[in-house]
């Protein structure tokens, strides 16, 4: 539900990233696709929960995964990273048919598809096999090139060895 007091204006995302990747990426956030989940990443960006958040997961070809506001914070305890999320209620799925292609923003979930809480990631290249799976939440409107410099995971989930990138800073924009 949109809050009462925020206009019915276009939403969306400036992020700082450092690390490998540097520069910023811009997001536009899709309310008519999933109002309550672009809720909930605009209500934890603008309390700064997302400042110095890392990308934990990120998979060549597929997607870099952040979000985690309760262990993903940098100079964390990495082992942890991405098992936890917000203080708030997870989020039932608003699936639609938006296809997952590259730049797509999704939340990411546990095994429970309303499980969705704080985590979302974004596509290197198209993940059809996600459609109707994830909510997707956003597209990449500017700065995909950052995006695809993030620092790469190994092995098979992606588990980011040494230092991750961070998401310095996340601010909401109109």
């Amino acid at each position: 539900m949109r809050h009462p007091c925020r206009p019915a204006l276009a939403t969306g995302l400036e992020i700082v990233v450092e690390g490998e990747a540097n520069g910023t990426v811009t997001i536009d956030l899709l309310e008519d696709l999933a109002p309550q989940h672009v809720e909930r990443i605009t209500t934890l960006a603008e309390q700064g929960a997302y400042d110095g958040v890392v990308f934990h997961r990120v998979i060549d070809g597929f997607m870099a995964q952040t979000g985690d506001v309760e262990f993903g914070k940098e100079g964390g305890d990495m082992s942890r990273a991405g098992m936890g999320g917000s203080d708030m209620p997870d989020v039932p799925a608003e699936f639609s048919d938006t296809p997952f292609d590259k730049g797509v923003v999704g939340m990411a979930r546990a095994q429970n598809p309303d499980s969705a809480n704080s985590q979302f990631f974004i596509m290197f290249d198209e993940g059809h096999f996600l459609n109707g799976q994830y909510t997707v939440v956003g597209r990449v409107t500017g700065g995909q090139d950052v995006v695809d410099a993030i620092k790469r995971g190994t092995g098979g989930n992606g588990a980011i060895e040494g230092t991750p990138d961070v998401m310095r800073k996340v601010t909401v924009t109109e």
